[in-house]
């Protein structure tokens, strides 16, 4: 295993981080987590030199820190360090920080957490830990030792991210969604060397983008297949980060014993710096070939922003391309479903044309919209073009 500087520690953490969001489970129910698999993956990963395990309270219909606090046992606790989550979106007075936090503790069964972020914080998150003081309630709690370090996951705007850095002096770290198709996507790369220059450790969750940068993309193989040196996609998408100095530690959720151990791997000749010239253009050219796949050219700009009836439109494209880019609708059907609100949804959609004149691209904004909703919503064939 390689180790990696975290932020301004005197301590080293492992280029791999387990991250316990996506544990084996039984008959397909994800709170049914099957614990003699997970333990045994978690400790293989802990004789194997893995030194940093993320869970959160939410995490497997909140059964995944009660997992991660089974297999630690027999001396398992003492090698590493742990990670969890506070879910904000669960906090409704400032007393529910300290209910949440001894319950994360019971659940673990230990009497500290290494590293405690805010969950998934936003402009809106931000201003109710603000509001509920819940900074201090942090500080009182790293006081008496039951954290040792503060830290934020974030998922949000790139000016949100860097208000949310500069609004404490104190954090040791936070959590991005970063990988080599999300270069500028939420905190980006930008964002990433921002926190680093401030001295964060940047850990890196969905490196992978859910697994689809491990599959074996038709369009990204000829490419892949042209390297010098020849990788399987997984360990392209890893190396690519581990390249880079301001990455701190790259999370990944594995669900089988298989996957840790080629991660184990990749990750033991990983190195700063690794990739050379032509290999980092190599991982850009996949980009720009998974990229021209996207049927709607939408760049993000959120010029069409706000639609006056709620539609996210840039969301709604976002997932709609993804189907073609990696080439997985129902994936993308599932995003819709499970993770666009019904109020931001294609289907709201009344086709009143206001955001027509104002998109840069000139996308057919109004006559997509039915389309998304018809093949991700009611799951008809997948349609590249529209009139």
């Amino acid at each position: 295993m390689q180790y990696r500087h975290f932020g301004k520690l005197d301590w080293k953490v492992s280029a791999l981080g387990f991250g316990a969001m996506r544990l084996p489970i039984l008959d397909g129910k994800s709170s049914n987590i099957d614990q003699a698999k997970a333990t045994e993956m978690i400790r293989y990963a802990i004789d194997n030199g893995v030194n940093y395990f993320d869970t959160a309270y939410v995490y497997h219909d909140q059964k995944s820190e009660g997992a991660v606090g089974l297999a630690l046992k027999d001396g398992y606790r003492e090698r590493i360090k742990i990670a969890t989550k506070l879910p904000i979106w669960l906090v409704k007075t400032t007393a529910d920080f300290n209910r949440l936090l001894n319950e994360q503790l019971e659940r673990l069964q230990t009497d500290h957490i290494d590293f405690y972020l805010l969950h998934a914080l936003n402009k809106g998150s931000w201003q109710k830990i603000l509001d509920l003081n819940l900074i201090e309630e942090a500080e009182k709690a790293l006081a008496d030792g039951r954290i040792r370090h503060l830290g934020f996951s974030f998922h949000d705007k790139l000016d949100t991210f860097k208000q949310i850095v500069d609004g404490y002096d104190k954090w040791t770290f936070c959590q991005i969604q970063y990988n080599f198709m999300d270069t500028e996507f939420q905190a980006g790369k930008e964002g990433l060397q921002y926190a680093a220059a401030k001295g964060l450790a940047v850990v890196i969750m969905e490196p992978l983008r859910g697994g689809k940068l491990a599959a074996d993309i038709p369009a990204a193989r000829p490419l892949w297949e042209s390297a010098a040196i020849q990788r399987k996609p997984a360990d392209w998408a890893l190396q690519w980060l581990w390249n880079q100095p301001e990455v701190a530690v790259v999370l990944s959720g594995m669900s089988t014993l298989d996957q840790l151990k080629e991660n184990v791997e990749s990750a033991a000749v990983s190195s700063i710096g690794l990739l050379s010239a032509q290999e980092l253009e190599l991982v850009e050219k996949v980009n720009k070939e998974l990229t021209a796949r996207s049927p709607i050219p939408c760049t993000a700009c959120e010029y069409c922003l706000p639609c006056p009836h709620g539609v996210n439109i840039p969301r709604n494209f976002e997932s709609y391309n993804n189907a073609a880019m990696y080439n997985d609708v129902n994936d993308s059907r599932m995003d819709y479903k499970m993770w666009i609100s019904d109020p931001e949804k294609a289907s709201e959609c009344i086709q009143c044309d206001e955001c027509l004149d104002k998109c840069p691209q000139q996308i057919a904004i109004s006559t997509w919209m039915p389309v998304i909703d018809s093949v991700l919503g009611q799951g008809q064939p997948f349609v590249e073009k529209v009139a």
